[in-house]
């Protein structure tokens, strides 16, 4: 009795809880599919914003570091992003940080994620325009269905 009390005390703190903390090598935000790198010493100055462009709407998963949509690892969900005049978006946007404007740079696209297909709108309009016509099909007249 004594032996399974041991084995089963062993077993327990064997595979019992572990601490696990994700670490970002930079902080980031994501849009439209690609990630930017948040250079938090360079600031922009209000004449060179242009319009906004985008906000985060999602965080990354503190275990595994998914994430999918417009994201930040660093930026609350509601941080605004913005076009900086003169320069592409391809190569960097401005993030919204305390009243000031953050450069963050193109580094590479976002990896693929199941629900950046699920929340697109153009996905969501095709299953919808589909059901519909799976479901208007049978109430059909005879007539047109046979011709």
């Amino acid at each position: 009795m004594k032996r399974i009390w041991w084995l089963s005390l062993f077993v327990i703190l064997l595979v019992g809880p572990s601490v696990q903390a994700l670490s970002w090598a930079y902080p980031f935000v994501v849009w439209e599919g690609k990630v930017y790198e948040v250079k938090q010493e360079q600031f922009i100055e209000g004449n060179d914003i242009g319009y906004k462009i985008g906000k985060v709407e999602t965080q990354p998963d503190d275990m595994s570091g998914n994430y999918y949509g417009d994201a930040s690892n660093y930026y609350p969900i509601g941080t605004n992003y913005y076009k900086i005049n003169g320069t592409s978006t391809s190569d960097a946007i401005a993030v919204k940080s305390d009243n000031q404007w953050v450069k963050a740079v193109y580094v590479h696209k976002a990896p693929f994620h199941i629900m950046n297909v699920l929340t697109n709108v153009y996905f969501i309009s095709a299953v919808v325009v589909l059901m519909l016509i799976v479901i208007g099909i049978p109430f059909l007249p005879v007539k047109t269905r046979n011709e």
